[in-house]
């Protein structure tokens, strides 16, 4: 990349973050001089550390704990109490089933081990925290296929349980949060998993919400970086109900390989770019309440031979009498960056059951697949998807999946298929 490449990235990251700078202390400083409120916000969604240690955390009050982990989850509590640190050891797992495969491969397992949490190791009782982040996992498969196989299998155009794979043990998150303004911005930065922060919604994780990534971050038409990607994110809150997210990150990271990642980083300098406006109902719900546009851009890749592309993304999702969460999404690309969609629309609902765990969740999604990356052009799809979490007992979830595929344009061999799968976590 030649110099003057360099200098214009520069300047736009250092005025964009100069402006964003500029719209908080301007904004925001009245706010944090009046409120008393020290709890920490979550900026991210139900994929990143904080979020899934806090569902996990919801688990106990509404269930209970087992006889026999009553002592070792009261330790956890009185360790993150004294010392700030959280932290949590699950295993996820899925089994799917699909007809009209194309290679007679029709049932697909995979399993993910991870460790993660968070260290609050500074400014706890400030409400200004600085805290270390981790999250490393070994994701590996029980079946010929592993479950991350089954769209490519039935000629879908995308990706379904894309985290459940067999490429063995990576890095997700390993990086630094400072807090400041009393939780009003957050600052993250070091090897970190941009789909923490990056259009996010209550159901774009994988592990807990739609198998579908047409249906999570992004919609299927944002590229996404591989996980451990180095990079920086600024989250403000520039008034009571407005946010802004801006972020930079690697485009050429390898989750097996992170510490590659100063390599690609800094010399092919190839990144991926987001700004996010977005207006929620209060930030102790960032998730719920939301409404946002996500403008995006990746940098040509030239050892990956995918071209510069950008695009925009939308979502609006509202929970009533906190239990019914309508939402709508839709996603645009340009052609290039080597991702799956050009288009995409989603819509749908979730509903919390009457333990406020276990979740139904049904949504509908129609989508162009991108010219660019499939070589020519492709027949519109559409899917259905509805999944149940059941939350059996404190610290287990069962969540059987529905899936109907219309119109795989990658199967010439049929019209439809059907994937019915089931997924468990367990964690500790």
């Amino acid at each position: 990349m030649d110099d003057r490449k360099i200098n214009i990235k520069t300047k736009y990251l250092t005025f964009l973050i100069s402006a964003l700078l500029f719209l908080l202390f301007s904004t925001q400083l009245s706010v944090a001089q009046t409120t008393s409120d020290t709890t920490q916000a979550q900026f991210g969604g139900p994929n990143s550390v904080e979020g899934q240690l806090y569902e996990d955390r919801q688990s106990k009050a509404s269930f209970g704990v087992v006889p026999y982990q009553k002592g070792y989850f009261n330790w956890k509590d009185r360790v993150r109490e004294k010392h700030g640190l959280s932290f949590t050891l699950d295993y996820t797992s899925a089994i799917l089933g699909a007809t009209n495969t194309m290679n007679n491969q029709d049932i697909f397992a995979s399993g993910a081990v991870r460790f993660f949490g968070i260290w609050d190791l500074v400014g706890r009782k400030s409400g200004n925290k600085g805290s270390f982040v981790w999250k490393i996992e070994h994701r590996h498969k029980y079946a010929n296929l592993g479950a991350n196989k089954t769209a490519s299998e039935i000629g879908y155009a995308g990706l379904i349980l894309p985290t459940l794979s067999d490429i063995g043990l990576r890095l997700t998150n390993l990086y630094w949060k400072q807090n400041l303004i009393q939780g009003k911005l957050e600052i993250v930065a070091g090897f970190i998993d941009v789909t923490d922060w990056v259009d996010v919604y209550a159901f774009a994780s994988p592990w807990n919400g739609f198998f579908n990534l047409a249906l999570a971050t992004g919609s299927a038409s944002m590229f996404l970086p591989d996980d451990a990607t180095i990079g920086a994110y600024i989250n403000a809150m520039i008034t009571k109900n407005l946010y802004v997210i801006a972020g930079l990150s690697d485009a050429n990271s390898i989750s097996t390989d992170p510490f590659k990642g100063f390599e690609t980083f800094f010399n092919d300098s190839e990144y991926f770019t987001s700004l996010e406006l977005g207006w929620i109902r209060s930030q102790d719900r960032f998730y719920f309440n939301n409404i946002h546009i996500t403008l995006w851009h990746v940098d040509e890749r030239k050892n990956a031979g995918t071209k510069e592309a950008w695009g925009l993304n939308f979502s609006a999702s509202h929970t009533f009498e906190l239990k019914w969460m309508p939402y709508l999404r839709a996603g645009f690309s340009s052609q290039g960056g080597g991702w799956f969609l050009q288009k995409s629309v989603s819509a749908g609902l979730g509903y919390q059951l009457k333990d406020e765990l276990s979740l139904f969740g049904l949504g509908f999604n129609w989508s162009q697949p991108n010219e660019d990356t499939y070589g020519e052009k492709l027949e519109n799809q559409f899917s259905t998807e509805v999944f149940c979490r059941l939350q059996v007992i404190r610290n287990f979830e069962l969540t059987p999946n529905i899936q109907w595929v219309i119109n795989p344009p990658l199967n010439t061999n049929a019209d439809q298929s059907w994937v019915l799968g089931l997924r468990s976590r367990i964690f500790f």
